[in-house]
Parts: structure tokens; sequence; C-alpha cells
């Protein structure tokens, strides 16, 4: 026995306990040896595991009630306490259970990879990111990376540095940047001999005074960098990056703002830089009074090689350059692919790929896409909202400018015709249509010809019928590409495309050709059960859905005939209401073009069994086609038929007679009218009370507080807020009036059509509240803001049962909507007022004021926002123009990449792009406004802070878009070129660039258009 062992008696398996405390004398106890302790077992591996399980279990449970601190000395001792090995397993798991989302390169890399990667950044980039964290700066500053952007500027050490010292060509970069002194003309001949021709006595005076000014310039900008340096941020607020400070050309930055426009200087020449001397003082700065229209006539090319017919043909032209293929949602435009159909040679099978098209309303189309042989691509497309030229575009993307050997199409269809995307169904009778047309052409310039073994198989049984076979041939004769289907003699579904294939030449079958015949066997018996179990869930359920039609369409008739006719009348035409809804159930079924007709003809073959139809025969089956519909435009702005409408007006009625065939012509409207009259004085009633709320509740107590020397508000805010209510208040008293005086009066003969046409021409207070509506809000917020008092007067008042509930704002709100309540009440009282009624002409020209009234409204609030949306992007572009003018309002703003080429004589598809910075493009309807965009993660705020800073703008009269073709060196990407400049600009997605361009097309041809 191994020492610290021993021995104890243990029952066998199966037993309630694994072990024994303590000698047993049952017969059946097992002893066996244990290690370092009395309950740990050695060779009985159950008892041992359950011991185990219980002891983590106590362990786990003290843990959860340690503190925090007595939980980290617990860990650390375990740690201490393991081998290598298990440090290594710890390691292995938290690498594993917890992966490293982002890493420090430096911390990983060799020092040597390090500094080769930051060799690459320039001296201001440098210094931006020394400020990281020390390890950054040590090898930001080391001198492997500054002495190259010394020596390349002729700055040299007049030491050599010993190896302690640290960062010595950094400081004397900083320090030769600092002090930087130029030299001109006359002291470089001076000091390196340089030969110049004699000059006479004024341009000799002439350069004297241009190095003086030169001399005095700098000292300003040494002078004003100082001033700037002590007023600097602190380091770790100072590392953001401003694209505008950087200059294409040199490349020479540091990593101090304040140094940025001294190192400029660099790399400007002499004469350049003393032709600048005086532009630098005449520096055009935007005004705070410079209208974004100023701006815009100033980009205006020089009268001489431009004209407004030249540019307008270019801009249309760049367009139609733009527009002429369609997007994947077949609605904007897309760049055409830079891929051609030769850019690879036919004779490598490598580059001759099969495409198999898959549409998704196929059922089970995931199992038709696992079962897809390796070689040939798969092109699953939706079918719903998927065009024939999105779909052909998918295809050429796929083919990447290749040509395919042959390609399948597996979609739904009969043997007559082919559904291949939602609304475009190919068949014989559609194929001569120039969109379905030009489908099958373009389709066929992706395939092999004939002659090279190209073909197109339709997994679709068209060669089973007549029908089937002529669309083959004419499309085997439009595009001269032999074109295969089944012959459907196999059974079930989708058992078609195992059949023989028409016009199958080779040795394997298409089906064999694009998929695993297994796996395509059981998705063709999948979908097989699937369509079975769909054709008795719908057996079953018919009855279900044809009640329930029925249900819904009886409904419709009964709520008609409650709002038309009374209790005892619903009564005596039941068989009606019963003739009505078989009308509706047949035409539903029937799916006719032209409901109302069908209706007709459904009513006039029922006139025979219902004594209903006899007398108004000759009503429904008027003009031989049943009822026609009023078509739009025959109806007047008062909501009347026009004249050449009269005669469908003369059978009105006639219908209405129909409708009520047992009411009196005398007493038929007078129920409906007279309810719809009472409503509409109830809603005065409610609207008024509405109005003297802000009166007592607000403005009276207002007053009463301003009257004790006890002022909540002004006089001039008190006025500002509740003159024009006080105004309208007493108007809508004086239409309550009217009403009440009519109602009290109330008979078949009354009207109230006149009041409100009174009412429509009295309206100017309501125009001048809703010109100062935003003032109105504007004057609330700030007193708010400003005034405690009016602050505690409105959380006191505010949604009480005083105010209904209601706040201030709320109930001013609701006078907007009372002019949508107006023509509602009188659209529904001239309804149930009869033709010959004096009201109802009255009732039309009130509706007719009302509706333009409430028209105008409408276009105050939308203009409204639309300035709201331009104040807002004005305060956040710094520098810009003034951007809210008359007729102008914001259509949409998209973030891009302003990028660069290199070299713009090279091919397209080899041009590198430089990105300089972000950019903000703010659409206008007249007007494109160019702003860079730059990001700031300032300390402690969880959020970045984005500013604006405005470019250019440009007309959209004078825009040219110029697509770019995506390469392996840039993506989604486009130029805007203006009449002075060029933008290379590149969105995040293509998603994103087709409806920016569709947009920005839409606006310029509106633009084209006004102008």
């Amino acid at each position: 026995m191994p020492h610290g062992s021993q021995w104890r008696e243990i029952e066998p398996l199966g037993r309630s306990e694994a072990f024994v405390r303590g000698s047993s004398s049952k017969p059946d106890a097992i002893i066996q040896p244990t290690r370092f302790s009395t309950w740990t077992p050695v060779i009985h591996k159950a008892a041992n595991q359950q011991l185990f399980d219980e002891r983590v279990a106590l362990v786990s449970h003290w843990f959860d009630l340690w503190t925090d601190k007595q939980r980290k000395r617990f860990i650390q001792s375990l740690l201490m306490r393991c081998s290598k090995s298990l440090l290594r397993f710890i390691q292995k798991w938290f690498a594993e259970t917890i992966p490293v989302t982002s890493l420090d390169f430096t911390t990983v890399l060799p020092r040597f990879l390090s500094l080769y990667i930051f060799s690459f950044l320039n001296p201001r980039e440098l210094c931006s990111i020394s400020q990281v964290n020390w390890h950054w700066r040590f090898l930001s500053e080391q001198d492997c990376l500054w002495m190259p952007k010394c020596v390349k500027r002729g700055w040299f050490l007049p030491y050599t540095p010993p190896d302690h010292e640290y960062g010595a060509w950094k400081r004397h970069y900083v320090a030769c940047a600092c002090s930087l002194d130029y030299l001109t003309p006359t002291e470089t001949a001076e000091m390196y001999g340089i030969l110049e021709e004699p000059k006479k006595k004024l341009e000799g005076s002439e350069d004297k005074w241009n190095e003086r000014l030169l001399r005095r310039l700098i000292q300003d900008r040494l002078a004003g960098q100082k001033k700037e340096l002590l007023r600097s941020r602190p380091p770790w607020l100072s590392g953001k990056w401003n694209s505008h400070h950087r200059d294409r050309r040199s490349q020479a930055v540091l990593g101090r703002p304040h140094l940025s426009s001294t190192l400029l200087q660099l790399t400007v020449t002499p004469r350049s830089f003393k032709e600048g001397i005086h532009s630098s003082y005449r520096d055009k700065t935007l005004q705070i009074n410079v209208t974004l229209s100023q701006l815009l006539r100033e980009e205006i090319r020089s009268p001489g090689l431009w004209s407004p017919e030249v540019e307008k043909r270019q801009v249309l032209g760049s367009l139609r350059m733009l527009s002429n293929r369609k997007s994947l949602a077949g609605g904007g435009s897309y760049p055409v692919l830079p891929h051609t159909e030769s850019a690879r040679p036919a004779g490598n099978s490598s580059d001759q790929p099969r495409v198999i098209l898959i549409s998704s309303r196929i059922p089970a189309w995931e199992m038709v896409v696992d079962c897809v042989k390796i070689g040939v691509l798969p092109l699953l497309y939706e079918y719903s909202g998927t065009t024939p030229d999105s779909l052909l575009y998918r295809l050429e993307k796929v083919l990447r400018g290749r040509r395919a050997r042959s390609i399948g199409i597996v979609a739904e269809g009969d043997s007559t015709e082919m559904d291949l995307v939602q609304g475009c169904k190919i068949s014989s009778k559609n194929l001569p249509e120039a969109e379905v047309r030009g489908f099958w052409e373009n389709m066929s310039g992706c395939v092999l010809s004939q002659e090279e073994g190209g073909r197109i198989d339709i997994f679709v049984p068209l060669a089973a019928s007549e029908a089937g076979m002529e669309l083959l041939c004419q499309l085997s004769a439009l595009t001269a590409v032999c074109h295969s289907s089944p012959t459907g003699i196999a059974t079930g579904s989708y058992q078609h495309i195992f059949s023989e294939w028409l016009r199958n030449d080779g040795d394997t079958a298409p089906p064999a050709t694009y998929f695993n015949e297994r796996k395509l066997q059981e998705w063709s018996r999948t979908a097989q059960l699937q369509e079975e179990v769909l054709r008795t869930v719908r057996k079953q359920m018919r009855p279900y859905f044809r009640q329930l039609q029925r249900d819904t369409c009886a409904r419709m008739i009964g709520q008609l005939m409650f709002d038309s006719m009374s209790t005892t009348q619903m009564l005596q035409n039941q068989e009606l209401a019963q003739t009505l809804t078989e009308g509706l159930i047949a035409m539903i079924r029937e799916k006719q073009e032209n409901p109302l007709g069908f209706l007709a003809d459904f009513l006039k073959s029922q006139a025979g069994k219902s004594k209903w139809f006899k007398v108004e025969e000759t009503f429904l089956t008027q003009g031989g086609g049943g009822i026609d519909p009023v078509k739009e435009g025959e109806v007047d702005e008062a909501g009347s038929l026009s004249p050449h409408s009269q005669p469908l007006q003369e059978h009105e009625e006639t219908m209405q007679e129909l409708i009520h065939p047992n009411r009196s012509p005398r007493g038929k409207f007078v129920e409906k009218r007279t309810q719809f009259a009472r409503e509409t004085l109830s809603s005065e009633q409610n609207y008024v009370q509405t109005l003297e709320i802000v009166k007592d509740i607000y403005w009276v107590r207002l007053r009463a507080a301003l009257a004790s020397n006890r002022a909540v508000l002004s006089m001039a805010n008190i006025h500002i807020i509740f003159s024009d209510i006080l105004l309208i208040l007493e108007l809508n008293r004086s239409l309550l009036r009217d009403l009440r005086e009519r109602l009290s009066e109330w008979g078949p003969s009354q009207c109230l059509g006149d009041v409100f046409v009174k009412f429509s021409t009295r309206l100017t207070n309501y125009t001048n509240f809703f010109n100062n509506y935003s003032t109105i809000l504007k004057t609330i917020d700030k007193c708010r803001n400003t005034s405690p008092g009016f602050r505690v007067f409105l959380t006191r008042h505010d949604r009480s049962a005083v105010t209904k509930m209601l706040s201030l704002q709320e109930m001013l709100l609701s006078l907007s909507s009372r002019f949508d309540e107006y023509v509602i009440l009188l659209s529904a009282l001239r309804l149930h007022t009869p033709i010959q009624h004096v009201d109802r002409h009255d009732l039309a020209a009130a509706i007719a004021n009302l509706k333009r009234f409430r028209d105008y409204i409408q276009q105050l609030k939308v203009r409204h926002q639309r300035d709201q949306e331009i104040v807002e992007a004005q305060s956040s572009i710094a520098g810009s123009p003034i951007l809210l003018e008359a007729n102008r309002y914001l259509i949409q703003v998209q973030e891009v990449a302003h990028m660069s080429c290199l070299d713009g004589k090279i091919c397209p598809s080899f041009r590198i792009y430089e990105h300089i910075n972000d950019m903000n493009l703010f659409l206008f309807n007249d007007a494109l406004v160019f702003t860079s965009r730059t990001v700031a993660h300032l300390p402690f705020e969880r959020t970045a802070k984005m500013s604006l800073q405005f470019l250019a703008a440009v007309a959209l009269s004078s825009l040219l878009i110029k697509d770019i073709p995506d390469s392996k060196y840039i993506q989604n990407a486009f130029a805007l070129q203006g009449p002075k400049r060029q933008w290379i600009c590149a969105t995040e997605t293509e998603e994103d660039k087709m409806t920016w361009l569709s947009l920005l097309a839409s606006a310029i041809r509106a633009a084209i258009r006004e102008t």
C-alpha cells in the first residue's frame, strides 16, 4: 500500500450511497483503497467522480459567497500552483472562448516590421500616432524614421548622435521647420553665384519690395503660430486629422497643426511663391451674407467658351450614357461592367462555365441549389422584384466577361409558357415585345454560338405542346442558339425534367449536366409531396374560404344598406342584398378586368328571377357596357360633374331610387342629412370649447398676472402667442351661432351650405395664424426655457382635467386638423342631400373653398419642414453660404469618399486611386453642395463628433456625371464634373451608388426642365 493510502469499505455500484462512513458489517461491502483521505477512493471511479463533483459544487458555493478581493486571492493562489502545461491550457481556453477583436500590432509583430509600417507615414501622421501611448511614441520617434525625411530636405545633423541619445533627428526636423527661412533670388545669387541678366532699376526696386513683403509675411505667420501654440489644446485632444491642411502635391506635413502652413512652402518654387504674395492677402473667404445663388453664378464658365445650349446637350448626354441599363432592383442606373465578351480566349474550358438560373418561386429551391454540381455557376434570383434587365445584369456579373457553354433556366411554367419573373411570362404571344425580345437577344450573347456547342436548356415542358414548340422555334430563330426543353412524357410533379429532351444531341442529359441526379430526384419527390400536401390543404380549406368570402361580401352589402336604408326597408330588401352578394362573389372568382360591366351583366341576368330588377333594367344596361365609372377630370373643383358628363348625372336619381326603392322622393335623405347636420354642430361646439379653454386658462390668467405686477410673460410674448387665437375664436363663435340658429329651425328644406360659404370667405385670421405658427411655437419654447415662472405655469395647467388632458401646443395643433373635419362633414352632408335641393350647390362651393385652404395649410407644413431641413443643414456646415432661399428644398444627403486618380492617362481598369478625405454631398433641387467630413473622438465621450466644412457648390444644370467602372483598385465610384472642377467619389455599397445616381439624375432632369 502506498504512503498515505488507506482501506475503506465501499458499497457496490447501484446502492444509494457510494461509500460508507466508518466500518460496515454488511456482507456485500467491498473494501477499497483510499489516498490521502478516507473519502477519496482510488479504484472506485464512479464514487471518485461523484465525490469530485460534490467538492467542486462546494468550492463553487464558497467562491460565490466570497468578496471580490477574496476571489482574486484564491484565483492567484490557484494559478501559482499550476504547472506550465496547465497555464498553456488556460491560455488556449481564453483564446478560444474570448476571441480577440482588436489587437495592437506593435505588441505582436517584431520591432523592425512595426518600424517598416511606420516608415510609410508622413511627419504629421507620425506626430499623431505618438499620442496613442508611450510605446507608440517610443517607436514613432526612432531616428531610422526621421533621418530619411531630414536628408530628403537637405537637413543634416552637425554631430553624430551617441547611442543613448533618443529622438535627435526628430528634434532637428522640427527645429529646421520652425526656423525655416526663404532666400530671395538676389540672396540666392549672392550666396551660390547664380548668374542673372542685368535688370532695370524699376525691376530691382520691385524685387526688393517683394523681398521685404515676403519677410514681413513670414514673420507675421510665425508670430501668429506662436500665439496659436499658447492657446492650443492638450496633446490628448490635438490628434485630429484635418483634410484641408493637406497639400496633395507636397505630401509633407507635420504632426503639429500650427506648423502645417509653414511647411507647405517647402514645395513652392520661388517664382510661384513671389507671384502668390499678393494673392495671399486677397484669399476668398465666404461671408455670412453670401447666398448660394451668388456662388452658383460665379461657377459659370467663361462666356467665350461656353453656351447654355452646349452645356445642356452635354449634361443630357451624360445622363443618357449613365442610364443605358437598369439596376438590380429594376429602377435605377448601374455602371456597365468593365469586362467584355472577348476579354478571355474562348478555347479554355475553365473560361467557359455552365450557368444555371434558379427561380425562388419553385418549391424547396434550397435543395435545388444544393444539387448543383461543382463547376456549374448557380444564380438564384428572387421571383418578385426582379426584372429581365436586372436578371441579365446579374448573369453578366457572374460570367465576368466570359461566355458560357450552356445556360439552364429552372422556373415555373407549363407546356405553353414560362413564368420567368413576376409580371413577365415568356410565351409566343409576348415574344415580339421589345423588352422580352431584347432580353433573349442579350442572353444569347452570353452563350457560345451554336457552331461552338452553345445551348440554352429550359427546365419547363415546352416541348410537350404545339404552342411550346412554336415558342422554342421562335427563340432559336431569334437568337441563333439551340434551345432545349423536356418533352414532358413522364408524369408527376417536376418529373418532366427526367423525361426525354428535345434537341439533346449529347450523351449526357441536361439534368445530369447541371445537377447531381440523385439529389435532384430527391428534390422532385419532395416537391411532389409538398404539392400533394398543399392540394389536400386547399381541398379541405376551400369550404371555409368560400364561406369567409361570402360573409365578407355580405358584410359589405349590409354596411351599405345600413348606411342608406332604415331597418324596415332593409328587411324588405333582403333579396336585393343576397343578389348583390352573389354578384360580388362571382365577380371576384372570375377576376374580370371590367368589374362594373360584369356586375351589370350579372344583375341583368338575374332580372328575370327578381322583381327588383325589372323596372330598372334599362339603367343597368345603359350604353351596352354596364355602369361606366366617372373618369378623372370630369369633376370640377366644387365637386360636381363637368358639362360633358351630364348624361351620367341624369341617371343619378335613378341610381338612388334603385338603392332606396321604398322611399318617397321627399323623405329619402331626411334621416341621414339630419344626422350629419347635428354631427357638424356637435363638432363645432367641441372645437369652440377648445379655443375657449386656451383663452380662459392661459390668456386670461397670464394677463391677470401681468396686471397685478407679477408678470409671468411680457406683453409682447403674450400678443405673439394668443393674438391670432382670440380672433379665430370670435370667428368660430359666429359660425357656431349661425349653426345653432339653422338647427333650431331644421327641416327638409333647411340649408347649411351658405353658412360655410360665408365662413370660407373670412379665413384671413387663420392665414395669419398659420403663417406665424412656427414663430408661436418657438416663442413658447424660448419662454419655457428662459422663464421659470412660465415653466411652472405650464406644468400646473398642461394635461389637466380642465384642458382635457391636452397641452397648449396640442390644442394649437387642433386648428390645422379642423379643416379636414370640415371637408369630411360637409362631403357627407352633400352626399345625403337630394340633387334638386337648393343647398347642394352651396355645399359644393364651400367644400371647394375649404379644400383649397386645407391644401394651402399642407403646403405651409411641407414648406416649413423643408426650410427646417435646410436650416439644420446650414448650421451643421462650417463656412456655408446662405442656403435658405425661395423654392429650394433638400432632397438627399449622401456620404462618399473623395478619391484622386494618380495617373489618368493609363487604361481605366489599371488606374490607381488615392483616398483624400471623406465628404458629404447635399443634393438640393437646384444645386449640389460639396462638404468635407471630419470625425473627432473626444475623451470621455461615447459618440464621435462630426464636423462639416463647405468646399464648393455646383448648379445641377451644369453638372456632368460620369460612371467609373469597378476594378480591383476601386469600387462603386463615379465622377462629378462642374464648370471648374471635377470630383471623384465612391460610396460604401453598390446599392448606395445606384440610389444616389438615380436621385441625382432625376434632379438634374427636373432642373433642366425648369431652366
